[in-house]
């Protein structure tokens, strides 16, 4: 939020953001929820929301707010937490998350008053949002930048390349996307589905600047975002682990979505007690 934290504390967000989806996953019941991908991109989200993007909870529709684009929004769980730890929703949103009526669903509900900018659904199309945010900001004088966070597995659908291309076409130097490379989608490996076998080359050729980066590594996500080219989209590659932070579920097919048990409660929150990284 435009504030200079240090590696420790962007570090401790991520915990926190863990600590919040594992609570609302276990609550969710029989709903559960994607924990996998939620886990993958929480450092993604701690950089964005702790330190780099314009947005302020008290007033969360500023007109020159930077946008933030859930395209991967499956993992809405991921940016209710992120939300909360940063003041734009509470313990009690979290709390009724999958609940019927609630307003907190696997699938985001635009709520701009909430710091959530679009109803999520279909994967694939956040990107062609981004690229309407950011063309707008450029034609109305604007500088507030957009964010959009994908997954490997969603660029599977051919809107993003479509949009990727029209990115470059507008020199968008306002739009940054994130794609959270982890290598695994609903049922199964990537590149045992659908390969991309190097984002970088072809986030390149489509004319974007690209910078690749460890996804878990704070200080490089802080650094690639602020890696802006004129007159060029910005594509960090962050490579992650699906399930980051809980060692028995890290990498493992079978927790894109899960509900999880009792014991396997307390065994995750232990695990995520003992890889806390600022000790």
């Amino acid at each position: 939020m435009i504030v200079n934290m240090s590696e420790k504390d962007l570090n401790q967000l991520a915990y926190k953001i863990r600590a919040d989806v594992l609570d609302m996953a276990f609550h969710a019941g029989v709903e559960g929820g994607h924990v996998g991908g939620a886990f993958s991109s929480a450092e993604i989200l701690a950089v964005l929301y702790g330190e780099i993007m314009n947005v302020d909870p008290k007033n969360p529709t500023k007109a020159d707010r930077d946008r933030f684009i859930l395209s991967k929004g499956h993992i809405s769980i991921a940016h209710y937490a992120v939300l909360k730890e940063c003041g734009f929703l509470t313990q009690e949103d979290l709390a009724v998350f999958e609940r019927n009526g609630s307003g907190f669903s696997t699938h985001e509900t635009e709520n701009m008053d909430k710091g959530i900018e679009i109803t999520s659904g279909s994967l694939g199309y956040g990107v062609s949002i981004g690229i309407g945010c950011a063309l707008a900001a450029k034609r109305k004088r604007m500088d507030y930048k957009t964010y959009v966070l994908a997954g490997d597995g969603e660029c599977n659908e051919g809107c993003v390349w479509e949009a990727a291309m029209t990115g470059a076409r507008y020199g968008l130097d306002n739009l940054i996307v994130i794609i959270d490379k982890n290598d695994q989608q609903l049922d199964g490996y990537t590149g045992e589905i659908m390969p991309v076998d190097d984002f970088e080359k072809v986030f390149e050729g489509f004319g974007w600047a690209v910078r690749k980066v460890d996804g878990h590594n704070v200080n490089q996500l802080r650094s690639a975002f602020m890696d802006a080219q004129e007159n060029k989209p910005l594509a960090v590659i962050a490579q992650t682990v699906k399930g980051k932070g809980i060692e028995r579920i890290e990498g493992q097919t079978g927790w894109h979505h899960a509900q999880i048990n009792d014991t396997q409660y307390e065994q995750f929150k232990k695990s995520l007690e003992e890889t806390k990284c600022w000790k």
